[in-house]
């Protein structure tokens, strides 16, 4: 009788159940995978119609030391960050449980009606308030993620995962664009109940564009192979490091961003460049993740983690260099070139490798680590900002993602085994593609 190594096991048990999935798929599971695509598009579109002039909103209310604004609006974001933090892994079991688009259903109407209160704060306490109760109820992305590991056959997960990241980023580019453009005219208070009114629509879109054959998993099943099984206990410690620090490093940056396209361009519409800045790079980056998506799925999701993470830092220092909005442009330009493909790469690693009764709870974690990475990320950037100016924090970003990269290269391997790049790219690929 020959007996199985425990990796031999694993990766049998992980192939069976690639086979098992794909032959229970839903046969219109691209039907539900566009849905959420839609949703996803019109939530984060909301989400960011207020990104661009949040510091100047909290100027409105009342901050009005230039030295602070950064420091609060940071405090505003690193509210709504911590309440998603301590609540995404509660809503991780219950979609395991109780299905997944029951609690994206959830998350939608949660939104907009608690963004759609912001607009009406009067200082700046009850907007923190309000964020800290909007991230306790939301968290579409995990939402999203869950869902669409769900119902996507895992051949075609990694392109999934693009694909919904491209709604994520294209939503993020047009809502600053439009949001920007409605707070210079229509001042900082409408876009909130626009805002409301778009995560309203796509609550609208998921209740009746969705479908989900949830099947609640038998008692003990959760034991089959969660995250520490497949990374083992190093390398799941390495995998939410890399995605707290992924988020941080990004949002280090975000309280004191249209604090420095004001004092670059020197204009009175800065809420409108900055939206214009920030939705090209998102479109670069939305552009990127469809691209990335498919790579991915071929060449191994680690190996394309490591090449963003790193390429994103190189066009993150010389942010603190530039001196004209041209030259900002630019670097947005190949900032969303480069770091498209990290979130669906990461959402892919772990959709292909953890079974499937466990994905609620896997994407509750991972994306619990993330926000984290988003609240303390501007709390951090905002204080920087204030004590040494708004230069400093693109370069602290940049050392940031490097160290995401050499994180993620050196401890993170699918079964915990230090292997060769291309054992490891094996063992990441679909089991279709090594037959």
């Amino acid at each position: 009788m020959t007996t199985q190594s425990p990796r031999q096991s694993a990766r049998q048990r992980h192939t069976e159940e690639f086979m098992e999935q794909e032959q229970s798929a839903d046969p219109h599971w691209k039907r539900t995978v566009g849905a959420v695509w839609f949703a996803q598009l019109l939530a984060a579109m909301g989400f960011s119609f207020v990104m661009p002039f949040l510091p100047f909103f909290v100027r409105d209310l009342g901050i009005t030391e230039d030295s602070l604004v950064g420091f609060w609006a940071g405090f505003a974001m690193f509210a709504a960050g911590l309440s998603l933090t301590i609540f995404q892994p509660v809503w991780g079991n219950l979609a395991d449980r109780y299905g997944r688009k029951i609690m994206l259903q959830r998350a939608m109407l949660g939104g907009a009606i608690m963004i759609a209160i912001m607009g009406f704060s009067q200082n700046v306490w009850q907007l923190i308030v309000f964020r800290f109760i909007q991230g306790a109820l939301t968290g579409t992305g995990a939402a999203c993620n869950t869902l669409i590991a769900a119902v996507t056959p895992k051949k075609h997960l990694g392109f999934s995962m693009g694909l919904l990241q491209t709604a994520l980023i294209v939503g993020n580019s047009a809502g600053p664009w439009l949001g920007g453009i409605g707070a210079d005219t229509f001042g900082y208070r409408i876009p909130f109940f626009v805002c409301g009114a778009l995560w309203a629509i796509a609550w609208l879109v998921v209740l009746f564009g969705v479908r989900e054959n949830f099947v609640p998993p038998a008692e003990g099943a959760g034991d089959n192979h969660g995250l520490r099984q497949v990374f083992g206990n190093g390398g799941m410690t390495a995998l939410l490091g890399a995605f707290f620090l992924s988020a941080f490093a990004i949002t280090f940056v975000g309280p004191i961003f249209p604090l420095f396209v004001e004092q670059i361009s020197a204009s009175q519409r800065a809420a409108t460049i900055t939206g214009q800045l920030m939705g090209a790079g998102g479109l670069a980056a939305g552009i990127a993740c469809m691209v990335v998506g498919r790579i991915s799925d071929r060449i191994g999701h680690r190996r394309v983690l490591v090449t963003a993470s790193a390429g994103s830092a190189i066009f993150s220092a010389p942010h603190a260099l530039v001196q004209t909005v041209t030259q900002l442009f630019g670097l947005r330009v190949g900032w969303g070139l480069i770091s498209g493909g990290m979130n669906p790469a990461m959402n892919a690693m772990i959709g292909t490798n953890v079974s499937s009764d466990t994905y609620g709870r896997s994407f509750g974690i991972t994306t619990s680590a993330m926000c984290l990475g988003l609240a303390l990320g501007p709390l951090a950037g905002g204080a920087l900002s204030s004590a040494m100016g708004l230069r400093w924090p693109f370069v602290v970003m940049a050392v940031l993602q490097l160290a995401t990269a050499a994180l993620i290269a050196m401890y993170v391997r699918p079964n915990g085994q230090a292997r060769s790049d291309s054992d490891a790219q094996d063992a990441e690929a679909s089991p279709v593609a090594a037959k």
